[in-house]
């Protein structure tokens, strides 16, 4: 019994020696790998992220840190083998680290990479893809048939989009069309969306939208997506789009993410004052159940619902669903939203002032809410911010002719504008940050 634990311990190191030898021998073999080889690897774990397995994030890390290495660690002769000049210039375009193809063309006597693509991925990747546009774009057909031309369209589109936007659609088109199911046609894809909505292209805009969240809803970029594709549906709502284009793009995605964009678009329009939209998002937001967030996500639908109902005759009941909201469940940003929809709301439903009334009594009755009537709940405004009111100013006559106020209460309808000034920057600077 006393030679137990010798005997196990030798065993010990028995199984580890054999596992530092394995470990040793797939380290070995792994080093002695092509670069295309290793590029293929990339490539395999790289469109896998992309549609949807986020673990293998670690993996892209760490397999573009072992191709650089390897790029520049194995024999020039290896680049005699086009494969291996490709595999250094696709790695080069897929988020590799610049100086390697530096590296590697200032050491290549026997001119195994084309210079013409070289310099021109140099300039790309140092940030002068403006001087290289025209050589990039007509570089595009002569390499379609080529590994690199999917991501030579890519990069191509990435230079156009800023001047020759349409152009840079064509080069996307191309680009996810000769490499499908990849990150190269998620990338070529996200960014048709963002062409097509900043020119107001809405039916390529949506057929792009459907496209994306068929294939890549589980990209760690898909936000990217969703932001343009709330941006689409809140500028063209009631015109271009209805409510069926939105319903058919969003059937894609399971509930958390349907129920996510739903509430983007609800918040976004009713901050652009698109009532009727904020309203069908924040009822279409509520009724999708059993995701992992319900109780939180039925506030948020109650809070911009709600502020889409301010400028209606259902104030009252709006006022109430925005108060009734526990603030510490929501953001810092939506809690602004809510002070403001709350003041606004105020506003809307405080009854006119008489001109002879002091002002001491106004200030007295400056903090008591009134019941509207039908005559203090004022028309829905006609503007896109209709949050400020196209009403007249208190005291005003119906003809037209200003009363004539003392000083104390001049002074309290100054303040009340400045105070519905203020809330309306605050909606178009929420507007502007989200």
């Amino acid at each position: 019994m006393a030679r137990l634990p010798h005997r196990l311990l030798w065993l010990a190191s028995v199984a580890f020696a054999a596992v530092s030898l394995q470990s040793a021998s797939a380290q070995q073999e792994g080093e002695n790998l092509a670069p295309y080889q290793m590029l293929r690897s990339l490539q395999f774990v790289q469109d896998t992220v992309v549609t949807g397995d986020h673990s293998a994030g670690e993996m892209q890390r760490y397999m573009i840190g072992a191709i650089d290495k390897r790029l520049r660690s194995v024999d020039p002769s290896v680049y005699s083998d086009p494969r291996n000049v490709d595999a250094a210039l696709i790695y080069a375009m897929s988020g590799g680290n610049p100086s390697t193809l530096e590296y590697l063309v200032s050491r290549d006597v026997a001119g195994n990479f084309d210079n013409r693509v070289s310099d021109v991925l140099r300039k790309y990747l140092a940030g002068q893809g403006m001087l290289v546009a025209n050589s990039l774009k007509a570089m595009v057909p002569e390499y379609r048939n080529e590994r690199i031309g999917p991501y030579l369209a890519l990069v191509a589109g990435n230079v156009a989009i800023t001047n020759t936007p349409l152009e840079a659609l064509e080069l996307y088109d191309w680009a996810r069309l000769t490499a499908p199911g990849t990150i190269v046609e998620e990338a070529a894809l996200r960014r048709s969306v963002s062409i097509a909505v900043e020119a107001d292209m809405v039916d390529k805009g949506l057929a792009y939208s459907r496209k994306y969240a068929r294939r890549y809803v589980h990209s760690p970029y898909a936000s990217q997506f969703a932001d343009l594709f709330v941006l689409l549906v809140v500028r063209h709502y009631g015109k271009e789009i209805a409510a069926p284009d939105i319903e058919g793009t969003l059937a894609f995605m399971d509930a958390d993410r349907q129920r996510e964009v739903y509430l983007r678009i609800a918040r976004q329009a009713a901050i652009a004052g698109k009532n009727d939209l904020a309203r069908y998002a924040s009822e279409q937001a509520t009724g999708i159940k059993g995701g992992a967030d319900d109780r939180n996500a039925e506030q948020l639908a109650r809070l911009y619902g709600g502020m889409a109902d301010i400028p209606s005759d259902k104030v009252g009941d709006a006022m109430k669903a925005i108060t009734d909201l526990p603030e510490e469940t929501l953001s810092p940003a939506d809690q602004a939203l809510r002070a403001a929809a709350q003041a606004i709301a105020d506003a809307v439903v405080r009854p006119p002032v008489a001109a002879n009334v002091s002002a001491e009594s106004l200030e007295q009755d400056t903090g008591v809410n009134v019941v509207p009537t039908q005559d203090s709940v004022p028309k829905t405004a006609s503007s896109a911010n209709d949050v400020s009111g196209s009403g007249s100013a208190p005291g005003a006559t119906p003809a037209g002719n200003a009363t004539k106020y003392d000083a104390d209460f001049q002074t309290y309808v100054d303040r009340g504008r400045s105070t519905l000034t203020a809330i309306d920057d605050l909606l178009k600077e929420e507007g502007t940050l989200q």
